[in-house]
């Protein structure tokens, strides 16, 4: 397409067309639409474009791509009217030269969709580029997706949406588009690699992705959900701009949406902080089979984002330095797609982390901050807290109403949830996975079955010792359970208890444990 603006959109640069007050509008542009933004208000224009996954081309098209835009997004607000992003479809009236915000929807010449402008400096894009993004948004971010899932529509064992073969036919589009426009020997060898691969992990993977949409795992999701579409809003983080004029796109499987984040973070060098939002997710979403299928879903969405790179130099019929940059970021989507790949090998191996101590001592600020240290290979946390409700159909943060000894914290209770957090950790280590196991591993025979696993998947071994004065754990636990918000539910009580059975650490357990600064700084689990 030429970079024209057409006289439509030329008009409405103008403020007094707008039913509001209007100082100066600025003009956005996207692949699919134009953006005005005009004072406390943003209008999106779709584009009158037909490409293979969009198709706008006509008025009526347009309205019901603005209609469904409204509807989708809507379902990530606030309870809050006032914090909501999207406001309504409007129709545009008038004529091309004389355009109207509103009027008669039978008399439309365009339809708009009306958002709320919000900062620009806060979506999450911004947000990293300043160097701002933190572990905790990065948790409130996983918790809005997971909470949004959970409620989101799925898709039935009738609909057409999510299948291995429509995963398949998406992931063969985006390297069929690479193919076409790429010329150089290099990049199509690489694209040639990814291409193979993609079709032995689709090969690998279409039982579980079969099992997963049995299990509800595929539901009206958001389809887009990269860092500039998040945006730090009243306190957390929020998602907009789903993917409303393709439903194919937008009804997928649950990790194939984080999985766009997870990519993101990776894509600029936020490796750590994707480790935090995935194993957040995790235990929001109490998705266990999630892993497996997350690194194809991050290499598929690394290669949207190189077709789109060059679908959008296409349209802006790019200079000879414009056409450079795009090549460039094309170069580095592929890039970043073949080491999410393994191609050629290249990730770390994989470890296997446990945390020591009693409650309160900060095991999981731990972990997180391990897991944010972790730049150079994938990882992801196991909760105990978590796993123990996760077995008996609880919420991570629903009070399971169990007393000391009883319930969920049974000896029975207890070592059902080391068994399964062994078995997790050993189907995350086969698949690639570093492991930190977050519990309190107080007795000797506990921590040996996690050495002995190790062992047998012949990976390093560490021990994340925490400790800190008994006065110190009180006063924790006393604010932790006084804040809420947080999976454990150990006690006073639960303390007192630990203190009286605890088994300290070995001295061949000493030789592999280690401070949390020592671990992240010198890797020495590598050594172990």
């Amino acid at each position: 397409m030429s970079v024209a603006v057409p006289p439509l959109i030329s008009a409405l640069l103008d403020p007094t067309r707008h039913p509001h007050p209007v100082d100066r509008v600025e003009l956005l542009q996207t692949h699919g639409a134009w953006v005005l933004l005009a004072g406390d208000r943003a209008y999106k224009i779709k584009k009158p474009v037909a490409l293979s996954f969009m198709d706008f081309s006509t008025l009526d098209k347009r309205r019901a791509a603005c209609e469904a835009e409204l509807r989708v997004n809507s379902r990530f607000a606030p309870p809050d009217p006032a914090s909501r992003i999207y406001l309504a479809a409007l129709p545009i009236t008038g004529t091309a030269q004389a355009p109207v915000i509103g009027g008669d929807p039978e008399k439309a010449i365009e339809w708009a969709v009306q958002m709320r402008r919000f900062p620009e400096l806060d979506r999450l894009d911004h947000v990293a580029a300043r160097g701002e993004l933190t572990s905790a948004m990065l948790q409130a971010l996983a918790r809005h997706v997971a909470s949004f899932q959970a409620t989101a529509a799925v898709s039935d064992e009738d609909s057409p949406w999510g299948r291995p073969d429509d995963v398949a036919g998406f992931a063969r589009d985006n390297l069929a588009s690479l193919r076409s426009t790429l010329s150089d020997d290099a990049d199509l060898h690489t694209v040639a690699a990814l291409s193979d691969w993609t079709e032995t992990r689709l090969n690998q993977l279409t039982p579980l992705l079969q099992q997963r949409r049995a299990e509800g795992r595929v539901r009206e999701g958001h389809g887009d959900l990269h860092l500039a579409n998040l945006v730090r809003l009243g306190g957390g983080v929020m998602a907009f701009d789903a993917i409303e004029f393709n439903d194919a796109l937008r009804w997928i499987d649950v990790a194939s949406d984080i999985a766009f984040t997870w990519m993101d973070l990776w894509h600029i060098d936020q490796a750590g902080l994707a480790h935090v939002l995935l194993s957040e997710w995790l235990d929001a979403s109490g998705d266990v089979s999630a892993p497996a299928v997350l690194p194809f879903f991050a290499v598929y969405r690394a290669l949207v984002r190189a077709k789109v790179a060059g679908i959008r130099w296409a349209q802006l019929g790019a200079s000879p330095d414009q056409a450079a940059l795009a090549l460039e970021e094309v170069r580095t989507y592929l890039q970043l797609a073949s080491s999410l790949a393994g191609l050629p090998p290249s990730q770390p191996s994989p470890c296997l982390v446990i945390t020591h101590g009693l409650s309160g001592s900060g095991k999981t600020w731990a972990s997180t901050r391990w897991l944010a240290a972790q730049h150079d290979g994938r990882a992801v946390r196991l909760r105990s807290d978590v796993e123990r409700k996760r077995l008996h159909g609880l919420a991570a943060l629903a009070a399971s109403g169990s007393g000391l000894n009883t319930g969920l914290y049974s000896a029975e209770a207890h070592g059902d949830t080391y068994a399964s957090l062994r078995s997790r950790a050993a189907e995350l280590l086969d698949q690639g996975w570093r492991v930190i196991v977050d519990a309190a591993f107080l007795r000797q025979h506990e921590r040996q079955a996690f050495a002995d696993l190790a062992g047998a998947q012949g990976v390093p071994f560490a021990i994340l010792a925490c400790e800190a004065p008994v006065g110190v754990l009180r006063e924790r636990i006393r604010a932790r359970q006084g804040a809420g918000g947080d999976a454990s539910e150990a006690t006073l009580a639960v303390l007192d208890q630990q203190l009286g059975w605890v088994e300290p650490l070995s001295s061949a357990e000493r030789a592999c444990a280690c401070s949390l600064e020592r671990l992240v700084s010198v890797q020495s689990y590598a050594r172990h």
